[in-house]
């Protein structure tokens, strides 16, 4: 039978393995990488396409079949079937070292790149090459944190690169055109000039207010939201340059 193949044919880095805890025990199945995810899309519904192996283990690595009496005890069940649908849709997916090394590398480069789209030398205002962030990045001992999205770690890594690192760098400005009706001015012109890091106009017409100013991006929407709420729509926002564009 398939089961009783030797463990050393079951090659952690070509198999997803998906683990369950339940009843204080560790159930296990061994998977076709991809294929999990399919499954609980709904892309594959054949069982026998998502897994590589047609049983349930308490250790896949070393061919540790489960034994009847613990699946009937913690499943209800010995259906091979039920019991690796409710592994499939309940348990977490185990990652090999040299599949976890690769993923945590591709977020890595992802960061850097994301880094380098913000980013700009402050004295030419121009953005680095991604291979400059990535160097500025181990010098400053950044790491990934795995689990987390690349962009959920661009602001951490921005910070740690401006205080750890000898690269200049900062964020680049948006030079923005802001515009409100002059019953609004007394109101919202202090939020709007809060957000700004430098005001380039500030002129108050008869009919409008209107200021030229940098911010950081990050800024924008909250301009955009501000006007919104506190304008009713009445009040106007356009982006007039970015700093950090390739070739500028």
């Amino acid at each position: 039978m398939v089961i009783q193949q030797p463990s050393g044919q079951i090659k952690l880095t070509n198999v997803s393995i998906v683990r369950l805890k339940k009843g204080g025990k560790r159930f296990e199945i061994a998977c076709y990488k991809n294929k999990v995810q399919e499954w609980r899309s709904g892309v594959e519904t054949d069982l026998d396409d998502v897994l590589q192996i047609a049983n349930v283990f308490v250790n896949v690595s070393k061919g540790e079949v489960a034994k009847s009496q613990d699946l009937q005890k913690c499943f209800g069940t010995t259906d091979r079937d039920t019991i690796v649908k409710e592994i499939l849709k309940k348990g977490e997916m185990q990652v090999g070292e040299k599949e976890r090394e690769h993923d945590l590398s591709s977020v890595r480069r992802e960061i850097a790149t994301l880094v380098a789209e913000k980013c700009v030398d402050p004295s030419t205002q121009r953005p680095y090459p991604v291979g400059v962030i990535d160097k500025a990045m181990t010098e400053a001992g950044f790491s990934v944190k795995p689990g987390k999205t690349a962009k959920a770690q661009v602001s951490e890594c921005i910070k740690l690169l401006q205080t750890e690192s000898k690269l200049p760098i900062q964020r680049a400005r948006m030079r923005v055109k802001v515009t409100i009706p002059t019953a609004d001015v007394e109101k919202v012109r202090p939020k709007i000039l809060e957000s700004a890091e430098s005001v380039e106009k500030d002129t108050q017409g008869s009919d409008e207010w209107e200021a030229v100013m940098l911010i950081d991006p990050g800024q924008f929407r909250v301009l955009n939201e501000l006007l919104q709420k506190e304008s009713k729509g009445r009040g106007r926002l356009e982006t007039l340059t970015f700093a950090a564009t390739a070739g500028s």
